[in-house]
């Protein structure tokens, strides 16, 4: 058989074939990278800006500052710590847009410029991240409100004069006895001021940021109350934390494992536990062999011929003769009549061979049974002897 049949007649699966069973997959994942896409484009323009006072969309706070300024409250937006602690004063209101984002140092120094500043910090829908160090005593409850409008419930002038306002979302307690609390949820308030140990300053811990939104400032007593809490001094000072600024750069102590969320570490405990799952799903089991019926037919010829390529380049000669010797003998049992059973055992095959063609006992036990060939030569010899050996027996 020719090369050319060989290559005609290879295993390997054509390119047609590859695109006819994967398509299927490349469909699906350009179908979920699409929908990504197209989910974070539509998530970003909607969250573009958020609480941002220079932003017009529906989470920016421009309206907020606007009307600050109209009552004579001059808004100025930082955004680096350096630029934070410099304007905390008696006659500033300081703004902490996101404070989970700053690191630990921070946090410490953020505190230590507004501790004994005698303005208000207000900090925004702050957690256990931020909460020890921007406002010690207070604790952020695990269960969130689930009402969105909560009335003032408490005796803050500012709380009673706006009324029900949206400011469900973290709730808080806190073990200043001096504290006011606001908007409680359940027995727990979203609406925190704590009078600072010295002078007139204080802390405002708010629990969710709806109030400063541009699409849920005109509801309920929302402007009303976020004029308040933001212009109670002459300059508001709102700081938007960014990576840009070098402070942030500062791990700290922090391991890189310390810096990944949990879910991040959940979510790869997770992929591992699939992937363990989907080896043992695909694993084959251990267990006999199971006839599978061929899509084609193959000639015999191409399978010997295939089986000797497979021995030729692993240089297998004694596997290779232990074949041709294994199969002489299976084909001689039933002509010298001894029973298939026996057809490998010397004992049993070479007396009645040796009575059959009255030949040296020796010489047969060597050609049947003997050791592996040496070389190419010495294995295409033996295959000759073997294939006159049984002519002879079919002759006799």
């Amino acid at each position: 058989m020719t090369e050319a049949t060989l290559t005609s007649t290879s295993a390997s699966p054509t390119a047609r074939q590859v695109w006819t069973r994967t398509r299927g997959i490349v469909l699906a994942v350009v179908i979920l990278l699409a929908a990504a896409v197209a989910i974070a484009a539509i998530r970003s323009g909607a969250q573009h800006g958020r609480l941002d006072p220079r932003s017009a969309d529906p989470y920016g706070s421009r309206a907020t500052a606007e009307l600050l300024g109209d009552r004579g409250v001059s808004t100025r937006v930082v955004t680096t710590l350096d630029e934070a602690r410099s304007a905390a004063d008696a006659d500033t209101t300081l703004l902490v847009a996101a404070p989970d984002l700053l690191t630990d140092d921070q946090q410490a120094g953020l505190r230590a410029a507004t501790k004994n500043s005698g303005g208000r910090t207000i900090l925004i829908a702050p957690d256990s991240p931020s909460l020890g160090t921007l406002a010690p005593g207070v604790t952020a409850d695990p269960a969130i409100s689930f009402r969105s409008t909560l009335s003032p419930s408490c005796d803050l002038p500012a709380a009673r004069r706006a009324g029900s306002a949206d400011t469900g979302g973290i709730r808080y307690s806190t073990s200043d006895p001096g504290a006011d609390v606001c908007y409680p949820s359940d027995g727990l308030p979203t609406l925190l001021r704590i009078p600072a140990s010295t002078g007139n300053g204080d802390t405002v811990v708010l629990g969710a940021p709806d109030i400063l939104y541009n699409n849920r400032l005109d509801k309920q007593g929302n402007a009303s109350l976020a004029l308040q809490l933001l212009g109670s001094r002459t300059h508001l000072v709102w700081y938007l934390p960014s990576l840009s600024d070098t402070s942030a750069t500062d791990a700290g102590k922090k391991t890189f494992l310390d810096l990944l969320p949990s879910g991040w570490l959940w979510g790869t405990l997770q992929l591992f536990i699939a992937a363990g799952l989907a080896a043992l799903w695909r694993a084959r089991r251990l267990g006999p062999l199971v006839p599978e019926r061929l899509p084609v037919a193959i000639r015999a010829s191409e399978t010997v011929e295939g089986r000797a390529r497979l021995y030729r380049k692993a240089n297998a000669r004694d596997r290779a003769a232990t074949a041709l010797r294994s199969t002489t003998r299976t084909r001689l049992a039933p002509l010298i009549g001894v029973s298939p059973a026996q057809a490998h055992a010397p004992e049993a095959l070479l007396p009645a061979l040796s009575a059959r063609l009255d030949g040296d006992g020796q010489a047969l036990h060597a050609l049947l049974f003997g050791p592996p060939p040496s070389d190419d030569a010495a294995l295409i010899s033996l295959a000759d002897q073997l294939d006159a050996l049984e002519r002879e027996v079919r002759r006799s």
